[in-house]
């Protein structure tokens, strides 16, 4: 879809000039990229500057949180969400100012490989690729067809969460199911791939080129969790698959658990597809394990009394050990370990778990530098760079939403 810019207003400067000049000179007005990070239960929005020949800078930031979307009220959440944007961004800009707009897509299915204009056509695939995140998807291309029915000369971008991982090794991206289940929908895709394209530029900004194009374990550990392992800057495995329930043990997620016991629940406990889908998504995880919280902070501080809590950090925390391992044998070594997302960054007792009992693979953390949560936490004398990252997933939207414009501008 080719960009359309809207109509900028520009200010006569000629009073303002020396009876002497012949100059005409204008002010143009600024313009802006909004960013939109849709999320299960929150949104994310920021507001950047955009120049051609500049990076996107920040002016404003913000996020509506809080949110409870369901089968039944998924349209009226969004149209809230989305009157609430049009009042912020009416409070401190105007609409004209806006040339584009960005939206974080979590499935791309197997033809969106990049960030890429959204039209009719688009949308309806990526319409059909809702079964793949059933509980992303809709919100998000909902809250996309609001702003295309009442903004439509913005033009709209979708950016891609398993662009990151579109070139998978096949013995990576295979799933070990009937080829004629598969087709060409049905493998492994990974998500979280716009914070690990940012980590990836971040890393060779603070640790260089080499650094970068070593043997790195990313880590981005939040509410969703999942690690990737990349070499030569390409992602060579990563722990969700198919959908973003895979992988490692999240806030509300399973992550991989043995396909016979979904089997028995069906079976045995008479479970409906709804149930299993409820049980898998919003009740497991560390609420599940712990009964009480899916929130990494709660846990940590009933650790030491409550002895569900303990069992749920220690799942967590060995299954990410595990991969951390498993992903260093795939690599062959391993140079560094990135830690990120809202428990890798802030959660001190976290990575310490995880990388006890790993200074044989050369991993060893300065107690004091990881409590300080400091941007290297590894000890001075160990083998493998472990760092902290703070990810920054909008910022990742405004580049890719600008290469798109700047293309377009240039045709």
């Amino acid at each position: 879809m080719p960009a359309q810019s809207a109509t900028r207003r520009p200010f006569a400067a000629g009073s303002e000039l020396s009876s002497k000049s012949e100059i005409a000179a204008e002010r143009v007005m600024p313009e802006y990229l909004l960013t939109i990070n849709t999320g299960s239960s929150s949104v994310k929005f920021a507001v950047y500057s955009f120049e051609p020949d500049a990076p996107p800078a920040p002016c404003w930031q913000g996020s509506i949180d809080r949110l409870l979307p369901s089968p039944k009220n998924a349209g009226g959440t969004t149209k809230n969400v989305f009157e609430q944007l049009l009042e912020w961004i009416s409070a401190h800009l105007s609409i004209n100012d806006i040339v584009a707009v960005g939206h974080r897509m979590v499935h791309g299915g197997p033809r969106c490989h990049s960030a890429t204009w959204l039209d009719n056509e688009k949308l309806d695939y990526l319409t059909s690729c809702i079964p793949l995140a059933p509980n992303h998807l809709p919100s998000q291309l909902e809250l996309i067809w609001r702003f295309l029915e009442k903004l439509p000369d913005i033009p709209q971008a979708g950016c891609f969460d398993t662009a990151f991982h579109a070139g998978l090794p096949r013995v990576a991206s295979l799933l070990p199911i009937p080829r004629a289940i598969q087709g060409d929908q049905l493998r492994r895709y990974g998500f979280h791939g716009l914070s690990y394209a940012y980590l990836m530029e971040e890393l060779q900004l603070v640790a260089g080129t080499a650094a970068a194009n070593g043997k790195v374990i990313l880590a981005h550990l939040g509410n969703g969790a999942s690690m990737a392992a990349v070499r030569q800057g390409k992602s060579l495995d990563t722990s969700m698959s198919l959908t973003p329930a895979a992988g490692l043990v999240m806030g509300t997620r399973t992550g991989d658990v043995d396909p016979g016991l979904l089997l028995y629940l069906l079976r045995q406990r008479h479970m409906t597809v709804e149930q299993l889908d409820r049980m898998v998504t919003w009740e497991s995880g560390l609420l599940g394990v712990s009964e009480t919280s899916s929130d990494m902070r709660d846990l940590l501080k009933r650790r030491e009394t409550d002895v569900r809590a303990a069992e749920a950090v220690d799942l967590f925390c060995y299954q990410a050990r595990k991969l951390l391992g498993a992903y260093a044998a795939a690599m062959g070594g391993l140079d560094t370990v990135v830690f990120s997302g809202g428990i890798g960054e802030h959660a001190p007792e976290v990575r310490r778990l995880i990388c006890q009992q790993l200074e044989f693979f050369g991993i060893k953390l300065d107690n004091a530098k990881n409590l300080a949560n400091a941007g290297v936490i590894s000890a001075a004398d160990a083998k493998v760079k472990v760092r902290v990252i703070p990810t920054n997933e909008e910022i990742m939207i405004a580049r890719e939403v600008k290469q798109l414009l700047t293309a377009d501008r240039k045709n």
